[in-house]
């Protein structure tokens, strides 16, 4: 049985994930988002809620989880960040599975894990590309979010693998520094590869 040629997408916090992969999904490529897929569980009627609610009441608001305040919860209590993942681990992988089999018929697509390495997630995909960017542009990115400071950014970096390490272990590496143009044209010239490749292979 054939399946979709998987490409991982990963990279810190701050380095470009999210619009990386938006450039994916203008080239057509379809883009499992494992951010998006937590959000959804955590929002009102969300499979994650209910037991999230019984770990950590304070983090409910009408129905769905407040990151914000889960944040908050696991910062005080690090013993807790286990319980959580016990419990929204196996959902995301429903979905992932879920979103594969619904394109079980495309050539590629892209799945874009953010905590590909620190999750034994480098199984799940055939190659691996790394977004980077130089520390003070990570730095820079992270701070202009709402909520975000520089304990929370310093607790989220301690929990991932170094930019140095992820770019060590990638089979692509892709600078989100260089403007939109650059990452639009780097994006289009790595899937060009990659496709010519797996037709030569």
């Amino acid at each position: 049985m054939t399946r979709p040629w998987r490409l991982g997408l990963t990279g810190s916090i701050g380095m470009g994930k999210s619009t990386t992969a938006g450039l994916f999904r203008e080239q057509g490529v379809p883009v499992w988002d494992a951010d998006a897929s937590v959000h959804a569980l955590y929002a009102r009627g969300g499979a994650a809620v209910p037991a999230i609610a019984a770990l950590v009441p304070a983090a409910i608001e009408d129905g769905a989880v407040r990151r914000d305040r889960l944040r908050a919860a696991i910062v005080a209590d690090p013993g807790l960040l286990g319980r959580i993942e016990a419990v929204v681990h196996p959902l995301v992988a429903a979905d992932r599975a879920a979103f594969l089999a619904a394109h079980r018929d495309a050539a590629l697509v892209l799945l874009d894990i953010p905590l590909l390495f620190e999750t034994g997630g480098a199984g799940l995909v055939d190659e691996i590309l790394v977004v980077s960017a130089p520390a003070e542009v990570q730095r820079a990115r992270v701070l202009e979010r709402p909520g975000m400071d520089a304990a929370a950014l310093e607790h989220i970096l301690a929990r991932q693998l170094s930019d140095a390490d992820k770019r060590a272990r990638a089979h692509h590496v892709l600078d989100t520094s260089r403007g939109m143009a650059v990452a639009r044209a780097d994006v289009a010239a790595l899937l060009a590869r990659i496709r010519q490749e797996r037709h030569d292979a």
